[in-house]
């Protein structure tokens, strides 16, 4: 079984743990747009390839996995996800499965006012969110909500430029000098963590590892301990079912006064995913046999609880 992961980057763990499960009969292929991603010398084989942007770029995936008789791709960028999902058709022509959720929902994950959006039409608690300053300024003065809250791009990932304002002053500032923000509510409460996977055949979710994060860096979980609540369990298997995702996905929750908030949806493997693996929750594993045709059988919340991740620096050195 070979595997080509995109845009690899500094995820040396998702790398090895894909080359441990694939084993001595497969092989792992990496790329990224430069020869300084550290997580490209940890696989088998390694590409330098453009910008996801740049015309062409699709190609070049392909050809790579007509030469390397790739038989599942997938993505650990946000902006490659609705790329891979739009272009499912010509890999599995080739015999590629795309290994993630369709491209309506890598689009409305992508954009937060689309999932603020649907999450309220479906019932789900979520943080109020608005993409037109006046309605905001109307529930301020209405009570509805109220001073700080966070300022971000509707379409953005890994925590850049999110700026959290106190006041009206500083919202208008924002706007004049952004486009395409939104002005979101700021949940005061335990942030949480989810590691879903979906299996790809029977579109049931199979797994399911939750973490109540301690400390975040570049958007990114930086210690984290692991528990368990079948209130969240089902909250996340109901969520995931009317949803419609597929494979992994890394969901942001929010525990305020005991009720569960959906934050966000990373439709990939997030940066906190090692503390899942590390508990028992091999997802790459269960990619593998959904590879070869395989349905996964359910492992929701196998793991041990009060488990500690804690991330540290490590270098990689090449000539």
């Amino acid at each position: 079984m070979n595997v080509l992961i995109l845009s690899a980057g500094t995820r040396n763990k998702i790398v090895q743990y894909f080359k441990k499960t694939v084993g001595p009969e497969g092989r792992v292929i990496a790329t990224d747009m430069s020869e300084i991603a550290p997580a490209l010398y940890e696989a088998d084989m390694y590409y330098k390839v453009p910008r996801v942007t740049d015309d062409g770029y699709i190609d070049v995936i392909l050809d790579i996995c007509k030469k390397e008789h790739i038989q599942g791709v997938l993505s650990l960028i946000d902006p490659e996800l609705s790329l891979l999902a739009k272009y499912k058709d010509e890999f599995e022509s080739i015999g590629v499965k795309v290994i993630g959720s369709s491209f309506e929902l890598c689009e409305r994950a992508f954009n937060k006012m689309k999932m603020y959006e649907w999450l309220i039409e479906h019932g789900y608690r979520c943080a109020k969110s608005y993409d037109d300053k006046e309605k905001f300024y109307l529930d301020i003065e209405a009570g509805k909500i109220s001073y700080p809250v966070f300022v971000k791009p509707v379409c953005g990932s890994a925590s850049i430029a999110i700026y959290k304002a106190y006041d009206k002053e500083t919202v208008e500032l924002l706007f004049s000098k952004n486009d395409n923000l939104i002005i979101q509510e700021l949940l005061d409460g335990q942030e949480i963590g989810a590691d879903v996977y979906i299996d790809m055949i029977s579109g049931e979710v199979v797994s399911v590892f939750t973490k109540k994060k301690i400390i975040m860096r570049a958007g990114e979980t930086d210690k984290s301990v692991s528990f368990k609540d079948n209130k969240l369990f089902d909250l996340i298997i109901d969520f995931c079912k009317e949803s419609g995702w597929l494979g992994q996905i890394d969901i942001d929750i929010f525990d305020v006064d005991g009720e569960y908030y959906i934050s966000e949806v990373n439709p990939r493997f997030g940066g906190g995913y090692p503390h899942a693996y590390e508990c028992g929750c091999d997802h790459m594993k269960m990619i593998i046999y959904n590879l070869n045709g395989k349905e996964n059988e359910t492992a929701i919340g196998l793991y041990e609880d009060g488990v500690f991740m804690m991330k540290y620096n490590e270098i990689m050195v090449k000539k």
